[in-house]
Formats: structure tokens, sequence, C-alpha cells
């Protein structure tokens, strides 16, 4: 993988597992060369060399089918997701929504609402290792560093608000398809339509794209429009800074633009 590959991971706050994947596969193969596999294989090529074709039996499946999971559609999300009138009973909601990335999960990972909100809510992309163990979002070396932002402009977690855009860790923390946004963002939209924001900050490539429509990190620092009315800027993730802290200058120059425009709303 080349610089480019990894620094375009890493902006979007995506941690790679490798292993993950080679793990399940290494159970299948182990299952598909199985000793009883090749007693029955060697047993048919036996009765077709001697000519008794009649005592062949129907080599039967190594590995037991899996009853295919019962399919949502969007617009099925769509309905669901228009139904609660506040934020617990749609958090409640989330947390039984029976989406595709629940399965492999351990905690499905909820949107942070701020207690004495001052309109500024934040979009991360998806849940990393620590949120999926604590059901936190943005927590560990990632969450410790957004607090330290935060606390520089005179903000916390008690006045501001953290959205993920998908509500459950994807396998290895790969970036989620389509398909798993899709079918999360009817969810995200009303967790927004909730609160609501008076200006969004976004973290990495992703929650830039998705939300503000623009990329990183040339859209890094810029306030965009959004349909809505609302504000957005795009910022670096901060699994990002962690790794190329010189880049924390221009994170601090955008923290300080959203910082005067909140006061300059409040007047």
């Amino acid at each position: 993988m080349d610089d480019c590959d990894i620094r375009d991971l890493v902006l979007a706050g995506v941690k790679w597992e490798l292993t993950d994947m080679p793990a399940a596969l290494a159970a299948v193969a182990k299952a598909a060369l199985a000793p009883t596999a090749d007693v029955q294989v060697s047993s048919n090529v036996s009765n077709v060399v001697n000519g008794n074709v009649n005592t062949m039996r129907t080599q039967t499946s190594i590995v037991p089918p899996i009853a295919p999971q019962q399919a949502i559609s969007v617009d099925t999300a769509v309905a669901m997701a228009a139904r609660p009138v506040d934020i617990d009973s749609l958090c409640r909601m989330i947390s039984e929504f029976n989406h595709p990335l629940r399965a492999g999960a351990t905690n499905v990972v909820l949107p942070h609402v701020a207690k004495n909100p001052n309109g500024l809510v934040i979009i991360t992309d998806v849940p990393g290792g620590e949120d999926d163990a604590t059901g936190r979002i943005l927590s560990g070396a990632a969450g410790e560093l957004l607090d330290k932002m935060l606390a520089a402009i005179g903000m916390s977690r008690d006045n501001v608000s953290i959205v993920p855009l998908v509500f459950w860790r994807t396998p290895g923390g790969r970036t989620p398809n389509r398909a798993e946004l899709d079918l999360a963002r009817p969810f995200f939209d009303r967790v927004l339509a909730l609160l609501p924001p008076r200006f969004i900050l976004t973290l990495g490539t992703l929650s830039a794209t998705e939300v503000a429509n623009v990329s990183l990190p040339r859209g890094h620092g810029i306030t965009v429009s959004l349909p809505s009315g609302i504000t957005a800027m795009p910022i670096y993730h901060p699994n990002y800074l962690i790794l190329k802290p010189a880049a924390k200058r221009d994170a601090w120059n955008a923290l300080q633009i959203v910082q005067n425009l909140l006061k300059s709303a409040d007047k």
C-alpha cells in the first residue's frame, strides 16, 4: 500500500484490521478440508473404479446452509425513523433496528446528545474499536484529542452533540458500503432533525463527502451551506491529527472560525 492510500484511510478515520477476514476464511477452509470429506471422496472414487455405481451417494454440503437474513428496505427504514418524536425514543429504535452491521458489532453506538446544547453538532464516520467496546462514540485516543480540541474553544461534550454516520462498527473497521450507509441514513437524518444543529462540523473524508459533498484535504476548514440551510465545515478526523501533528494548526484555525460563527449567531 503506498503513502497516498494510507493517507486516505487515515483521513477517513478508518483503522484496518487485516486479521479479521483471514481468520474467518481459515475457519471455512478448515471445515472444507475435514478428514470426513476426504474419506467420502475416496470411497466414491473407489466405487466408480470397481463399477459399483449404484452404491454411490450424493456428497452432502460440508458447510451447513445459513438462512438468509431478512432484508430491510430503505423505504422501511425511512418509515420507521419518522415515528419517534424525541431523541430518547429514536435511540431506542436505533438500538433495536436490525441493520446488517448489527450482527457483527459488540454494541450499538448511539449519538451523544448534549445536555446543554449550544447548537454545534459534530458528525463522524463509523465507530472505532474502543467505541464498539464501550458503546460511546469517539472514545479512546481520538476522543481524548477531540475533547482537548473542544476545550480549546471553550466547549465540551456537555454542550456539543456527536452523531456517527452509522451506529455499528463495520467488520475490521472498514469503510461502510453504499447499502449500509443508505440503510442507516434515515435514522441519522432523523437525529439531526430532532436536535437540530445550528452548525455542523464533520470529521474525516467520509463525513465530509456524505454530509457536505466536499473532499479533504481541499475542503478542510471551508464553510458549506447545506440544502437545509445549515452551515457545515469539514475538518480532519482526530485519528489523522494524532498521526500528523503538523495538521493540528489547520484544525485549530478551523475551530476558531466555528467558535466565532457560533458567537456571532448568539448576538
